[in-house]
């Protein structure tokens, strides 16, 4: 999820009356909150790097209480004033398990076992950045702070803390993702009652899109993906649907799948497909994609590995690209 959502959930726990705990609660709430993104420093390492160690270590379930005394470390010694340290660390556990149940709710997902598993845990729920979530953090921002400007025009000097539009809008955003999470249900029950080209899906799912109504649909064959917008007032109609035949698992798919970018990047793939074309850059070579559907498709990628076997089946490059293109 992004970091200004993490950010405002951070703020509204404080108003919430977390912050009550310690001195400098809402900063350290705060920084609780985005601190399992320090993994971000892992992009100096580029690409590769970026899609080994993010969301890595620093927000699995193990870690949380290191990342929470992190964070108290954090704003006690650039803040320069004391806080109550065992209460600053409970609510800074709390600001990080929020932020883990965010990046829960997205496609990319979380590693929650590190370092004792790899798997990668995801709801599929919700875009990481969602509208829907920016609306209802803005109301509890824009409530509070106009209910003060209508008092202070008569009159009433009381001072509103926030905490009942906090609690609000905590309650309001758990109840938007519980929606969304029975409308993902939803979706991928219509796909899964479905056959396609003749077969039973192996697999099937949904990816989440800015409107809770629409998904994009993808059933896994035993030779194909097929992926289809679908919504759920109009319907799943099967005859929109894309169709992306998998490669043979030839002898350069298998050594193109064997070099260091492709085993880190399939560590993280949970929808891949592999393409075998004819290399642009090596005559009579093999070009071998591997994407993954839940960020875009062979023919407009987005985190993807390309690799390059020339006609004497020797590797060429093999590399990791975000952006999908070198």
């Amino acid at each position: 999820m992004d970091n200004l959502t993490h950010s405002l959930v951070g703020l509204f726990l404080a108003r919430a009356g977390f912050r009550k705990a310690t001195p400098q609660g809402t900063a350290i709430l705060m920084v609780a909150a985005n601190v399992p993104d320090l993994d971000i420093v892992s992009a100096i390492g580029g690409a590769e790097g970026y899609i080994r160690w993010h969301r890595h270590f620093t927000h699995s379930l193990m870690f949380l209480p290191v990342m929470a005394l992190v964070a108290v470390l954090l704003v006690r010694f650039i803040g320069r004033k004391p806080v109550k340290w065992l209460p600053a660390w409970g609510i800074a556990l709390a600001g990080v398990a929020s932020h883990l149940i965010l990046d829960l709710t997205n496609v990319y997902g979380v590693r929650l076992l590190m370092p004792f598993s790899g798997r990668w845990f995801h709801w599929d729920i919700a875009p990481i950045i969602d509208a829907g979530i920016w609306a209802i953090l803005v109301l509890g921002i824009a409530a509070p702070a106009l209910g003060r400007l209508v008092g202070s025009e008569i009159g009433d000097q009381r001072k509103s803390s926030g905490a009942g539009w906090a609690v609000a809008s905590l309650l309001l955003l758990i109840g938007y993702d519980t929606t969304r999470s029975v409308l993902h249900d939803l979706a991928t029950e219509q796909v899964a009652a479905h056959h396609y080209l003749g077969l039973t899906p192996r697999r099937t799912g949904a990816f989440p899109t800015g409107n809770p109504l629409a998904w994009t649909g993808v059933a896994e064959l035993s030779n194909a993906y097929v992926m289809a917008p679908m919504n759920l007032v109009s319907g799943f109609h099967v005859n929109d649907a894309q169709v992306i035949y998998k490669a043979e698992q030839t002898e350069a798919v298998n050594l193109a799948l064997r070099s260091e970018p492709f085993q880190r990047f399939l560590e993280f793939v949970q929808w891949g497909i592999w393409v075998a074309e004819p290399s642009p850059d090596s005559e009579q070579g093999t070009r071998v994609t591997l994407v993954d559907l839940r960020f875009g498709t062979p023919q407009l990628p987005g985190f993807v590995s390309f690799a390059t076997v020339d006609r004497y089946g020797k590797l060429v490059d093999s590399y990791f690209s975000m952006s999908g293109r070198k």
